[in-house]
């Protein structure tokens, strides 16, 4: 089976995760995966992977934008020929829709913020054949607002080792290895909510560090207004390494759908402080953290505030009963494609 991921960008984002994924793995469950998009590190992973990859230019969400992406994702059908394309999110699903009129397109629906969601089933139902969600709780929003039938299937992280230990991360950074350190590895994007973040992080005190790991359009508002202790560390390539660094991960956001950074940091065996949205209460239902109220800088540093100073409190925290491996994952979406491609 021939596939063809689209997708706006693949930069460091957890839906740019789970193409890189889904695309590698792909021989497993015999695909012959492409990828088309934006670009981004991730191409380069892919391309040593053997993955082909199509530039795509970015949307925007303008009429022009959409025409010329659709052309170029034309391009990539005509040359890759697949038998089913993949796209990841709304503004993808439309482009892959009007390249190619004839093919399935299976939609990936990671999340939009609650407001956008009408909107969004307006597209949905016009250009996908199936709607899958990586969350129940999207799922239910989507249907509620009259999507209909919807298929869920939870994300799951890719098994990757660190390339560093501990003490080379913190020495590359120059943290002392007894000081103890959360990481927020998110976009700094409205959506992500670091303005909360900071407000909680202004209220624990001590000797302790908040590494802000992802880059964005809100980076010199976030850095004029930061207090101390916070080292904003732009986009990395190397978040396994830094998981293994820090000590407790924290996520403010507004919404998400299934934030692949949360599942990243308990495979590392990191506890999580996270807003209590959709995808995140799913996931630490099972433990491995402490949910928080959204927009509530007071509970976030409370959370902080038990965990980062106790190793025991983080123990006790950190223990899952785990969530979607990638095997199941990557049948779950073997089988949907398949039921799709027969059903043609």
């Amino acid at each position: 089976m021939r596939v063809l991921h689209v997708i706006s960008e693949m930069g460091a984002g957890g839906a740019e995760a789970l193409v890189a994924g889904m695309a590698l793995a792909g021989g497993d469950v015999g695909w012959e995966s492409a990828v088309a998009s934006g670009g981004g590190f991730r191409v380069d992973v892919l391309r040593a992977g053997g993955v082909p990859v199509f530039d795509v230019p970015v949307a925007r969400r303008s009429p022009l934008g959409v025409v010329r992406a659709a052309w170029a994702v034309r391009t990539a059908v005509r040359g890759f020929r697949p038998d089913v394309v993949v796209a990841h999110n709304v503004s993808a699903s439309l482009v892959a829709r009007i390249a190619t009129p004839r093919r399935p397109v299976v939609t990936v629906f990671h999340g939009v913020a609650e407001a956008d969601v009408p909107g969004a089933v307006k597209v949905l139902r016009r250009v996908s054949t199936v709607v899958v969600t990586v969350a129940s709780a999207a799922s239910k929003r989507l249907r509620d607002a009259g999507l209909g039938s919807v298929v869920v299937i939870p994300n799951a992280v890719f098994p990757s080792a660190p390339t560093a230990d501990r003490a080379t991360v913190r020495a590359r950074l120059g943290t002392p290895l007894d000081v103890p350190v959360a990481l927020c590895p998110a976009r700094l994007e409205p959506q992500k909510r670091h303005d909360v973040l900071l407000d909680a992080w202004a209220q624990i005190p001590g000797d302790c560090e908040l590494w802000l790991a992802g880059d964005g359009s809100l980076r010199a508002e976030l850095e004029a207004r930061a207090p101390g202790r916070i080292r904003f560390l732009g986009t990395r390539t190397d978040v396994r390494d830094l998981l293994e660094a820090a000590d407790v991960t924290v996520l403010t956001s507004d919404w998400e759908g299934m934030p692949i950074a949360l599942l990243e940091s308990l495979a590392a065996g990191r506890p999580v402080v996270a807003s209590d949205v959709d995808g995140v209460r799913e996931v630490l239902s099972g433990g491995g953290g402490v949910l928080v109220p959204r927009r509530s800088p007071g509970q976030t540093a409370k959370a902080l505030r038990g965990l980062l100073f106790s190793p025991t409190a983080r123990s006790v925290a950190a223990s899952h009963d785990g969530s979607a491996d990638a095997h199941t994952l990557m049948k779950s979406y073997d089988e949907l494609l398949r039921t799709v491609l027969e059903g043609r």
